[in-house]
């Protein structure tokens, strides 16, 4: 361990970090950063409770001095307002990106994002800390064009504080392999370590906005539930009716629910493809030939 001194709201702290990660995060990562004019990705996953968060702010002011909790990001709002106005060289945490029950949009939000953000990335040279419960949710794009390396944070005993970490080639295989069955034992890691239980920009805070987050992302997804249930009801309706689509919308203007003839359009086309896919999918499922292998035990 090496202690570190850094400031936390004004006041002067001294953290405790593992000798080799402190060596390859000043001497490795920020330095090819800067000099090779590139930004860096890193994944930190872990389950619930684990110290995520924790190891992830205490890297951020490793590599930007000037880290704080208005550098957290909590939604995807959050992260391309922060990402578009941080300065050079600084460090943004998207924490806890997939949680809730909307962590299938989330998912597909957070890969989207590191797409359409690349070059803000890149041009500001931002270091780009995510926090989720398993980079497996990540695609393969977000997985093996993006993303620099992986810390697996975990519990031992019970306790708090271990990680394993991935550089890019180990990740690909551990992802290639074991994305199956979210396993993590396809390949040992390169280096592991301790962390403290030692936050490095002001908790109380932190906790006060996740907090908030949450809460709106509990509403949002009530929201979106609902959202799904009108449209499949609209559609199993229309197909109910046997009419067109034409006459489907005249029938539910007269219903004065508030819908434009448009607006039926799409959902009564998106939910029908939907429906469509995941049939198809069922059926290639059913003509796939029997796996020898499990049946032979």
């Amino acid at each position: 361990m090496v202690v570190v001194d850094v400031v936390v709201e004004n006041e002067s702290k001294k953290i405790y970090m593992d000798g080799m990660l402190h060596k390859q995060l000043t001497k490795n990562v920020f330095v090819k950063v800067k000099k090779k004019d590139r930004d860096w990705v890193v994944v930190i996953d872990g389950e619930e409770g684990s110290g995520k968060s924790v190891l992830a702010f205490q890297i951020a002011k490793i590599l930007d001095p000037n880290f704080s909790v208005d550098n957290v990001a909590f939604t995807a709002n959050d992260f391309i307002r922060i990402v578009k106005n941080a300065k050079k060289f600084s460090c943004v945490v998207f924490d806890e990106a997939f949680t809730g029950l909307s962590s299938r949009a989330s998912l597909s939000e957070m890969n989207r994002l590191l797409v359409s953000l690349m070059m803000e990335m890149r041009q500001r040279n931002l270091f780009i800390i995510i926090v989720m419960p398993t980079f497996f949710m990540l695609d393969k794009y977000a997985v093996l064009h993006r993303a620099r390396g992986l810390f697996h944070v975990k519990l031992r005993n019970d306790k708090r504080g271990y990680w394993n970490y991935y550089p890019k080639k180990k990740m690909k295989v551990l992802y290639l392999k074991g994305k199956q069955y979210f396993e993590y034992h396809h390949t040992k890691p390169a280096i592991f370590g301790k962390f403290l239980e030692q936050y490095t920009i002001n908790e109380a805070k932190y906790r006060s906005l996740k907090k908030q987050a949450l809460e709106m992302k509990q509403r949002n997804t009530r929201a979106e539930v609902y959202k799904s249930q009108r449209d499949i009801l609209i559609y199993e309706f229309y197909k109910y009716q046997n009419v067109s689509i034409l006459n489907f919308s005249k029938f539910i203007e007269t219903i004065k629910i508030g819908l434009q003839k448009r607006v039926i359009d799409t959902i009564i086309n998106e939910v029908g493809d939907k429906k469509a896919k995941k049939e198809q999918e069922v059926l290639e499922e059913e003509e796939k030939p029997p796996d020898l292998a499990k049946i032979q035990g």
